[in-house]
């Protein structure tokens, strides 16, 4: 049975087979898994990091992952508020649209 296509190799790997193995092993093995900071932390700070940054390709997963992580969606948007005034007001007021698709595609989403 061949081994399922992950996050990494499905987004990249058929351009940067290498980028994606590091994605899928490194990044998220074996930074994501260290016992320092849980998930849910680790998400946090990840999607703080991407709004403060401007990082809208990416933070579409990361919202997505937040919740799957255990943020909550109003906890999202604390966040962002918070974040406009320490990152800027157009990193936060880009973030929220982002964050509405991500929960209405959360909300559409079948529960397992």
């Amino acid at each position: 049975m061949p081994e399922k296509p992950t996050n990494g190799r499905k987004a990249f790997g058929h351009i940067a087979p290498a980028f994606a193995d590091y994605t899928d092993n490194v990044l998220f093995g074996d930074v994501w898994e260290r016992p320092g900071l849980s998930p849910r932390d680790r998400s946090l700070i990840t999607v703080a990091s991407l709004i403060s940054l401007y990082r809208v390709n990416e933070l579409p997963f990361h919202m997505k992952k937040a919740l799957e992580n255990g943020l909550s969606k109003d906890e999202l948007i604390e966040a962002i508020t918070h974040l406009a005034f320490y990152s800027g007001w157009p990193t936060a007021a880009s973030a929220l649209p982002i964050a509405q698709r991500v929960f209405d595609e959360a909300d559409a989403s079948p529960k397992e």
